[in-house]
């Protein structure tokens, strides 16, 4: 368990840190627009989300502190028939009051995490959009910018502590709801995990409609690592070009 002096370094007090965890299961399925719903509520009446369902209620009957409060919640800011960017994490952060329900996005007044600041670092060099001193993604998410991790979850302190319980299963079919799209999509494929939905996304769209980017993950461990690493890529100004080459308009990043 986190103690109060680890709290206070994340930028939250004891008050604040309690109500950042993750209280009831199941999730609000109601609260998801007409496009997500019915995905979701397929696959947790399935038999992997039923298990997943089954562990998900142990862990929070143990007391487990789990994370972020509201898993679903990349979905909730961004409707199926808005997406217009798909970036593609792992799990969510597993520190106090990190993870807000959006990949890599952390609450306002939380210390930005690495892997967020080489993504502000390489906006600056992509773009020239100054380096943010907060790590609130909402911004993004409500333009059409689906922030969706690979697991939903994660238990406070140990990274990748849900790794295939079921989340992997529902999360490849939102990414393949978001392929079938017919407006033209930005995929970002950050790191192995992501890359690898690569081939499910050409198989679903064929004909090129949409743009697929990949990189290195933006962690400090594989950032500027070769063959393709993720500082320099330019995904952010390319993605831009792309939307304007078929007459959208760009994302304010």
């Amino acid at each position: 368990m986190f103690d109060r002096k680890s709290q206070q370094a994340f930028g939250f007090g004891k008050e604040d840190w309690y109500g950042r965890s993750l209280t009831q299961w199941p999730p609000d399925v109601q609260a998801l627009d007409e496009g997500w719903r019915p995905l979701v509520t397929d696959f947790l009446a399935s038999t992997t989300g039923v298990e997943l369902s089954r562990r998900m209620t142990q862990a929070l009957s143990e007391g487990k502190v789990i994370y972020p409060p509201e898993p679903l919640r990349a979905l909730a800011l961004t409707p199926l028939n808005l997406v217009r960017v798909v970036i593609l994490g792992q799990d969510p952060y597993h520190g106090p009051g990190q993870a807000e329900g959006l990949a890599f996005s952390v609450p306002h007044g939380v210390r930005i995490p690495p892997s967020l600041r080489n993504i502000f670092k390489e906006l600056q060099q992509s773009l020239g959009v100054p380096v943010q001193g907060d790590g609130s993604l909402v911004r993004w998410a409500q333009q059409g910018v689906l922030l969706l991790n690979t697991c939903l979850t994660v238990e406070a302190g140990h990274a990748g502590s849900h790794a295939r319980w079921g989340w992997e299963t529902l999360t490849d079919v939102l990414v393949e709801a978001a392929a079938q799209s017919a407006q033209p999509l930005v995929f970002m494929l950050w790191g192995a995990q992501a890359q690898a939905k690569k081939n499910r996304i050409d198989d679903l769209c064929p004909n090129d409609r949409h743009l697929i980017l990949q990189s290195n993950h933006p962690s400090p461990l594989s950032a500027r690592r070769p063959p393709t690493p993720f500082l320099g890529s330019d995904h952010f100004a390319l993605a831009n070009q792309f939307f304007l080459r078929m007459g959208q308009k760009s994302i304010d990043w």
